[in-house]
């Protein structure tokens, strides 16, 4: 992935894609930094955790890869729906899981798996440097340090960063889950810098 700088003017915010996978979502100095506002993390699966998925899912299922003929699945490995005709696996995954082994938290009943769509084989992740998914309703999903929800707003088609910023706007919020309506599913993490 190539490190672009575009600016979205819908949202008067400049998104940043970066090599390690995830795009930073900054503010334009010219409104939000006046205003202090955080720069965010929009994390895919992480490319480690997706190798470990296509060999066994998170609920030790090993996928079942398959050619995707009509298109339009949300890749959580590359956060853009697929194209016809590539090769894709549907896995069950735990968001929180690496998370909270890295942080020590501990989620309980919030350690929740579920399905997610991702390339059958390796791909680059992320090329693009646009918010992903927002062209539908979605939950941002709100936790603390601890795995905790803490709430979750309902966004409509055409939502940005200034909704994501908004979910952050309490101190103890500690990431968001970007999550499908219909079936509740992960899309992506976001984070501050």
């Amino acid at each position: 992935m190539t490190t672009d700088t575009t600016t979205d003017s819908s949202a008067d915010t400049t998104t940043e894609a970066t090599p390690d996978t995830t795009l930073q979502v900054t503010a334009d100095t010219t409104t939000e930094a006046a205003r202090g506002a955080p720069a965010l993390t929009v994390r895919p699966v992480p490319p480690e955790v997706l190798a470990a998925l296509r060999t066994a899912d998170d609920a030790g299922r090993v996928p079942e890869p398959f050619t995707d003929d009509e298109g339009g699945a949300p890749l959580r490995c590359c956060l853009r729906r697929s194209r016809p005709g590539e090769r894709i696996a549907l896995v069950s995954y735990v968001p929180l899981r690496r998370w909270t082994a890295a942080t020590g938290a501990r989620p309980g009943p919030y350690d929740e798996p579920g399905p997610v769509f991702v390339h059958a084989d390796a791909c680059q992740g992320p090329d693009g440097d646009a918010l992903p998914f927002t062209d539908a309703h979605r939950v941002l999903r709100r936790y603390c340090a601890d795995g905790r929800i803490l709430g979750g707003e309902l966004v409509g088609p055409g939502w940005g960063t200034g909704e994501l910023r908004k979910a952050f706007d309490d101190p103890v919020v500690a990431l968001v889950h970007v999550r499908a309506v219909e079936y509740g599913c992960f899309l992506y993490e976001v984070t501050r810098v």
